[in-house]
C-alpha cells in the first residue's frame, strides 16, 4: 500500500513523502491516526497544489515583514514619561507600553512577546534601540526615545 504522510512519522519518513507499507499498518495506524493519506493519483495532485499555495502565501508574507522593517528602521518612536524627584523615571517602559505606542503613533501592530529589550525594562531618559522579530528570520531594529516630563 502507497501512503502519502501529511506528518512526520519516526523511523518512517517526513512530510510529503510516499512510503510503501503494509497495508495494516498503513490503514489502521498511519491513516487512523492522521499521518498519512492513501497515495491516489487525485491525494497526490491535490497535496502538491496545497504545497504550492502554501508557499506562496509564505512568500507573500515574508514581503510584508520585509515592508514593515524598513518601515520600523526609518521610524523613532517617542514615548513621554514622568520624572521622579531624583530625575529617573517614574515607573519604567515595558516591552507591552512600546508595542503600545508603536500602534498609537504609527499604526504597525506588533505583539508585545515580539518585542527584546537587552533588560526587562528601560528605567531612564535617552536613545534606545530595539529588536522587533517579526517572524520567519527576520527582525528589525527601531530607535527609541524616552523622554522625561
Amino acid at each position: 500500500m502507497k501512503v502519502l504522510l501529511i506528518k512526520d512519522v519516526k523511523s518512517l519518513g517526513k512530510v510529503g513523502e510516499i512510503k510503501e507499507v503494509k497495508e495494516g499498518y498503513g490503514r489502521n495506524f498511519l491513516i487512523g491516526k492522521g499521518f498519512a493519506k492513501h497515495a491516489t493519483d487525485e491525494v497526490i495532485k491535490q497535496w502538491k497544489i496545497n504545497q504550492a499555495d502554501m508557499a506562496k502565501k509564505e512568500a507573500d508574507e515574508i514581503a510584508t515583514l520585509k515592508d514593515i522593517e524598513k518601515k520600523l528602521a526609518d521610524i523613532k518612536l517617542q514615548i513621554h514619561k514622568k520624572l521622579g524627584a531624583n530625575g529617573s523615571l517614574y515607573g519604567a517602559v515595558t516591552k507591552d507600553e512600546i508595542a503600545q505606542e508603536l500602534a498609537d503613533q504609527h499604526g504597525i501592530e506588533v505583539d508585545k512577546k515580539t518585542v527584546e529589550l537587552e533588560k526587562n525594562a528601560i528605567k531612564g531618559t535617552g536613545i534606545y534601540e530595539i529588536s522587533v522579530k517579526l517572524g520567519h528570520g527576520i527582525h528589525a531594529k527601531l530607535n527609541l526615545e524616552i523622554i522625561g516630563d
